[in-house]
């Protein structure tokens, strides 16, 4: 195939002529020939991939001048600049997301009028589900994101497999929601009550007839989050070097402890310990626990399935949320001792660092 006029390479590449001669003024992409005395620009069909990947990355967003460096490298290396490139895009949009946030909670007579930018705070995470040791299943599940935290542990089998997915799967549009701080705790209720319907389609073509699920779930606005949680999935807040529970499970165990009739130590070893009175299952009136909390710089949050909270010690959670380390560094040691303690179940973490920005 010959050379092609700079319109048919541009309708070949999904291009207009002007992008492309801007193109050529900025050395990202040069015409294979050039007219002397008209000055008409010819290319190479060999030049659409180049030509297109410039389009591409211009989509993105991607400075121009960054596009030339990407595109003059290796194919793998070209893809870990694009993923970096993505990456600060998503950091910088969380940022802008959170300061939308505070403005509307602002203007609209919600937020606090000695806060300002300079005291807004954010959140570092990451998430992590394992299948341990023992299971040849894994339904736990957890998720992390710039404005939602969840864990859901699926009671075993397809069923509580689906259920769990589904459960976070309910609460994810949240993330692309401005939320104001006074409507967090509507706006999870909601989510739940859908979580609690998707479920319920689960259960009535599932082979058994049922899907149940735990969910631990926050949402966060500025500096408040708000805190849904139903079963026995955890929540830990670790401040000023203490670390708290935050979540009461919902097992049966756990009632006899709050009646009197078992001590902590003697519910911890019970043969009844994970049967749950409370949890999704599709039924409809689920009864989650509903708080909303305000967060400080330097608290650190993990949320958790009973595969971690039951076999690591309370005070080895104490000394790993305390220790220096990001979150990725702390959830590497947190699977680390579940794995040391025989991790006989499903491992489903997240952790979270609250920072200024």
């Amino acid at each position: 195939m010959g050379l092609l006029t700079i319109g048919a390479f541009a309708r070949a590449a999904r291009l207009s002529p002007k992008a492309l001669r801007l193109y050529d003024e900025l050395g990202l992409l040069r015409p294979a020939a050039v007219d002397g005395e008209s000055g008409y620009r010819f290319y190479d069909p060999t030049q659409l991939e180049r030509a297109r990947l410039i389009a591409w990355l211009r989509r993105l967003g991607m400075p121009l001048a960054r596009i030339r460096q990407v595109c003059d490298l290796e194919p793998k290396a070209a893809a870990e600049q694009v993923a970096d490139y993505w990456a600060q895009v998503m950091a910088d949009t969380a940022v802008r997301e959170r300061l939308a946030t505070f403005l509307v909670d602002y203007l609209s007579g919600r937020g606090s009028a000695v806060e300002d930018a300079d005291t807004m705070i954010g959140i570092r995470y990451a998430a992590r589900s394992e299948s341990g040791l023992v299971r040849t299943s894994n339904e736990d599940v957890a998720y992390a994101g710039a404005r939602l935290l969840a864990v859901a542990d699926g009671v075993r089998g397809p069923g509580g497999s689906l259920a769990s997915v589904a459960a976070i799967d309910a609460l994810k549009p949240l993330e692309m929601k401005a939320v104001p701080a006074g409507d967090l705790l509507g706006a999870l209720a909601d989510a739940v009550t859908q979580a609690d319907r998707a479920i319920q389609g689960i259960a009535e073509s599932a082979p058994s007839g049922d899907a149940v699920t735990t969910l631990t779930a926050m949402l966060w606005s500025g500096s408040q989050l708000a805190l849904v949680h139903i079963g026995d999935t955890r929540a830990y807040l670790l401040r000023d070097g203490e670390v708290f529970q935050i979540t009461h499970d919902h097992t049966y165990v756990q009632s006899l402890v709050d009646e009197g009739r078992l001590s902590p130590e003697e519910a911890a070893s019970h043969p009844q310990r994970s049967l749950l009175v409370r949890a999704l299952t599709g039924m409809g009136g689920a009864r989650p626990d509903l708080s909303l909390h305000t967060a400080v710089a330097g608290d650190r949050y993990l949320l958790c399935s009973d595969g971690l909270s039951t076999v690591v010690a309370a005070e080895s959670l104490r000394g790993v949320l305390s220790a220096a380390g990001d979150p990725e560094q702390v959830l590497d040691e947190l699977v680390r001792l579940a794995y040391d303690a025989g991790a006989p179940d499903n491992i489903a973490c997240v952790v979270a660092d609250v920072v200024t920005l």
